[in-house]
């Protein structure tokens, strides 16, 4: 039974009123109940929609409702923005289920990020179709899906298709040509929970939007949107950005709520424990309760010490987070939704609109790290309009401490904007492929319409990814399914754990209990780790990188265990800079390199310290986003004059930054890391780093960087309102500092931020930036001159051929490159080809190719535009005259023909400056492709015999046609080597029968 209505507001007061803790209360506000606002739409509902909603006894909608539902109604996109339990659902059920009602034809797409979204909301649609006749059918599409049902599905589409951005990403875009009819009449698009499209999953996403639209183009479809969203500060921009599309936007909420209760605790023993406490006293009052906290080790502590001290409650409590499997999720959530659980530890898995029931009391362990997602998760109690509370109970971070000294900012504070950042050059190179693959682009195709693109198009290229065809105007994708590499959320490669069987604890590992990603595999269940699940403690034994396999056994331990590491990055590009105080400070490109080196042991109860082991493990490399700043030579000598710690200001001066950025942009404390370092060797001297802690960066410490003024200001006010006197978490400790916040200083670090505020800035430095290896010497001593930015989209292409105003850019792009590269002044080259007397067979295979024999080498030198000819005991002879070469030109030329010509020489082949052709084109493609194809698409000739053939004629003493065949070989790969040198690609057919380019670089 639910609680009665005083029963939050006695649990408040009992809080307040506690000897124990109301010390601990910094502020306390309450929230008048709201009454509702009804409305009615434009036009009136048909009576299969009037049925419904006489059937689901709602005699009136309120006035948000009804301004989306005549929106959508005038074909207009609309993002809805409202708090939870606003009634989202009918807003965008009711006008789709009277649009697919009028046309049985049509489709629908709806979208969620979680499955456990998915199965609530089909249930809700299917529990409204079943009131209409002959309603709209409906089915879940994902990973949960069998093969049988998936196949049914696609034979015979329902109206609606739940589904996921993975499985849209996997399972529908790459055979789009397998959902012709449902693409082809596919007149919405329904996207839940749009604010988690940030970030780096949102500049996925709106790849994955694109492509999507293009699809539906393609099959004649232009299908309306629908979003909705918690509350964020951008939600129409989020969703034109995502889309490309205008919205309008519906974001003031008119339905009731009850009365609520905001608590800000600032905890004596720690807020775990507090936490506890306070989930005890729920559970006596009949409160259900959820606890949020900040990540899975502390969600599975919590869960465990609260069971232990609940009682005749301990059955009644459950851990809940991201890596369970998916039936210990459905299994939990059921049993919320039930009554048969009265509390829940959670991270932001439970933060959605996931259906588990009405609760009464939301606990934070620390605060979530926006404005929006606090809300977000107290939104999640209260929805059955009684009376309900959020207690946050502030950790050490900074953050947390910032609001516990200044409340009122956290009840004036705007929730923050999402950003995402699509241009991002690793996520559009993933996904500019993945479409090329699903149709042939265009270089006209909205897609592509972004200047920024364009070089990672020509990167694309390079690398064998993207194949250009004979015309230059369409690009298509080498692989066939790019789309199994791009992993939407950022996380990487996922490491299945697998524990060994408790009756048999020394056995080998033999069940799954979840998954986890590459990141955090290094840092959670590296070897010797103590990993956590639904209460129960593993040890790791193995973290077996080849397998994605983690092996763990189970440990009774009163310890856990925290990586530590180490860090470096090397400034690539340096995107703006200016001054700020008395110091300069930088945006650009980093390239970041993190190493765990080790890993601590604490006790569980007192957090002391049992020691470091040292790991031997792999390093992370990225390239990111960042921004940086520059310490003046006369602070850290007015530092160290002082006998102040120089390193430990900086160092604190890092992490007091990053603790504070989430303020400044949407980010978590995560979602950017730090360096600082007492000399950086392009830098000239001491400099700070923060960055986005993700490859390509999302835009995250760009945005800080515009707003780095006031990123000082924050961060000096937060070291400096801090009471403690050396430094604490709340201030200038990082709880994720891989040397374990040593050294830190903190009276250094407000002796230097003072210093900088009041300095002039100094002269100037040059910052080095590092040059990428060259391929030989030459490149080096005389480096190329630098390249212009390719832009196909200016005013002077306007009316000309798009492929040739491409290929024009690239050719201005390339230029400089070609002629600065090495082989394009060796003229003084030559062209090998040799025919052998036994075949592969006769002697053994490949590898013997040294037995093969030489019927004739034939060498064209370019000095006397002659073909020399020589035989097995010419091979000497052959030898000297390659010495007298600039370059050596062959096909496939290292593992044959100078492996069959070793056996007859003590000459060392390898010393000869070669190009190997086909080792070439397989670098880019990753397969080879013959000198017959090759020289039919690209020289429209062929080869006048094969090798077998020329077998044949020695046996038969034909020598002669040897010769000729041989030369004529010679010819060809000569006039691919010049055509290629020339144009930068060759001309092949590829697998789908399209002609297309392989660029090279010779």
């Amino acid at each position: 039974m639910p609680p009665k209505p005083d029963k939050v507001a006695e649990y408040i007061y009992a809080l307040k009123a506690s000897s124990r803790m109301a010390d601990q209360v910094v502020t306390h506000r309450s929230f008048p109940k709201s009454k509702a606002q009804y409305g009615q739409p434009e036009a009136p509902w048909p009576e299969p929609i009037a049925h419904i909603l006489k059937k689901a006894d709602v005699k009136k909608l309120f006035k948000h409702q009804v301004q989306a539902i005549d929106l959508i109604r005038r074909g207009e996109n609309i993002v809805a923005a409202t708090p939870t339990a606003s009634g989202k659902t009918f807003m965008y059920n009711l006008p789709v289920l009277e649009a697919l009602a009028q046309d049985p034809g049509a489709h629908a797409l709806y979208m969620f990020p979680l499955k456990a979204l998915t199965q609530d909301q089909i249930k809700t649609f299917r529990k409204l179709a079943a009131n209409m006749e002959n309603g709209p059918t409906a089915e879940i599409y994902d990973g949960d899906t069998t093969s049988y049902r998936r196949r049914k599905i696609k034979e015979a589409p329902p109206n609606a298709i739940f589904t996921n951005p993975e499985m849209l990403h996997l399972g529908f875009l790459p055979y789009h040509h397998n959902w012709e009819g449902f693409f082809g009449k596919l007149k919405f698009i329904i996207v839940d929970e749009v604010h988690t499209y940030r970030g780096v999953m949102g500049s996925h996403m709106a790849w994955v939007f694109a492509r999507l639209l293009r699809v539906c183009r393609y099959y004649g479809s232009d299908p309306q949107f629908v979003m909705c969203s918690a509350t964020i500060a951008n939600p129409r921009d989020l969703a034109c950005r995502l889309t490309g599309r205008n919205f309008k936007l519906v974001e003031k909420s008119t339905a009731p709520r009850g009365a609520r209760h905001v608590v800000f605790m600032n905890p004596q023993t720690g807020p775990a424990q507090t936490a506890i406490m306070l989930l005890k006293a729920a559970l006596a009052r009949g409160l259900r309760t959820i606890v949020y906290t900040q990540s899975r080790k502390m969600t599975e502590l919590i869960s465990m010490w609260a069971s232990e001290r609940a009682g005749e409650f301990k059955d009644k409590i459950s851990a809940y987070r991201a890596g369970y499997l998916p039936e210990e999720r459905r299994e939990i959530e059921t049993k919320l939704a039930s009554g048969e659980l009265l509390a829940v530890v959670s991270t932001s898995a439970l933060e959605l609109g996931i259906d588990i029931g009405a609760l009464d009391l939301c606990i934070l362990v620390g605060y979530p790290g926006t404005v929006m997602a606090t809300w977000q998760r107290g939104g999640r109690v209260g929805r059955d309009l009684s009376e309900s509370a959020m207690v946050l109970i502030a950790g050490e971070d900074a953050l947390d401490q910032y609001f516990m000294r200044n409340p009122e900012d956290f009840f004036s504070r705007s929730v923050e904007n999402a950003v995402i950042n699509p241009l991002n050059p690793v996520i559009s190179a993933r996904h500019i492929e993945c479409a090329a693959a699903e149709l042939p682009l265009n270089l006209d195709d909205p897609i592509l319409q972004s200047g920024e693109l364009d070089k990672t198009i020509y990167r694309l290229e390079q690398e064998g990814k993207l194949l250009r065809d004979a015309q230059g105007s369409r690009l298509y994708a080498s692989k066939k399914k790019p789309q199994r590499d791009v992993d939407l959320r950022g996380s990487g490669s996922q490491f299945t754990i697998m524990v060994a069987d408790p009756e048999d604890p020394e056995g080998p590992g033999g069940q799954s209990v979840g998954q986890i990603d590459l990141f955090r595999a290094f840092r959670e269940t590296h070897p010797g780790a103590i990993y956590l699940h639904l209460g129960r403690t593993y040890r790791v034994d193995a973290l077996d990188l080849a397998r994605r396999t983690v092996f763990a056994r189970p440990a009774q331990v009163d310890y856990y265990t925290q990586a530590r590491g180490d860090k470096d990055t090397e400034i690539l590009e340096i995107f703006d800079e200016k001054t700020v105080w008395g110091t300069r400070v930088y945006c650009g490109r980093l390239k970041v390199t993190d190493q765990v080196t080790g890993f601590e042991s604490k006790k569980v109860r007192t957090r002391k310290s049992l020691g470091i082991t040292p790991l031997d493990l792999p390093s992370n490399t990225f390239e990111t986003q960042g921004l940086w700043f520059e310490i003046p030579g006369h602070t850290q000598k007015a530092v160290e004059d002082k006998f102040m710690h120089f390193m430990g200001g900086i160092h604190a001066i890092e992490h007091a930054a990053i603790g504070i950025a989430p303020l400044i942009v949407m980010a978590d404390r995560n979602d950017l890391g730090g360096i600082s370092t007492p000399f950086h060797p392009q830098m000239g001297g001491p400099a700070v780093f923060i960055y986005d802690g993700v490859p390509g960066g999302v835009g995250l410490s760009l945005i800080a960087f515009k707003k780095a003024l006031e990123l000082f200001s924050k961060t000096m006010q937060a070291i400096k309102s801090c009471p403690c006197e050396t430094g604490c978490p709340s201030c200038v400790h990082s709880p994720k500092c891989g040397s374990g916040n040593r050294p830190i200083d903190k009276e250094a670090s407000l002796f230097i931020l003072e210093s900088i505020r009041g300095a002039k800035p100094e002269k100037r430095k040059r910052i080095v930036l590092n040059k990428p290896e060259e391929a030989n010497k030459a490149a080096e001593q005389a480096p190329p001159p630098e390249k212009p930015a390719i832009n196909i989209q200016s005013s002077e292409n306007k009316g000309v051929d798009l492929g040739q105003a491409y290929a024009a850019a690239i050719d201005a792009y390339i230029q400089p490159e070609r002629e600065h590269n090495p082989f394009k002044s060796q003229e003084n080259y030559g062209v090998l080809d040799i025919e052998t007397r036994r075949s592969a067979a006769e002697v053994g295979g490949w590898g013997a190719a040294y037995r093969m024999g030489v019927s004739c080498s034939v060498l064209y030198d370019s000095r006397d535009d002659k073909f020399h000819e020589y035989f097995q005991d010419d091979t000497d002879a052959l030898a000297q005259h390659l010495t007298q070469l600039d370059l050596v030109v062959g096909f496939n030329i290292i593992r044959f023909d100078y492996q069959v010509l070793s056996a007859h020489t003590a000459f060392d082949f390898s010393a000869i400056p070669t190009l190997d052709m086909l080792q070439k084109i397989y670098g880019v493609l990753g397969y080879r492709i013959s000198l017959d194809k090759l020289a039919q698409h690209t020289l429209g000739t062929q080869k006048t015999a094969d090798g077998l053939q020329a077998l044949k004629w020695w046996k038969q003493g034909k020598i002669d046609k040897i010769l000729k065949y041989c030369r004529a070989d010679v010819a060809i790969t000569r006039d691919l080597f010049l055509y290629g040198r020339e144009h930068g690609h060759l001309l092949f057919q590829n697998k789908a029968k399209k002609v297309v380019r392989v660029p090279v670089k010779w």
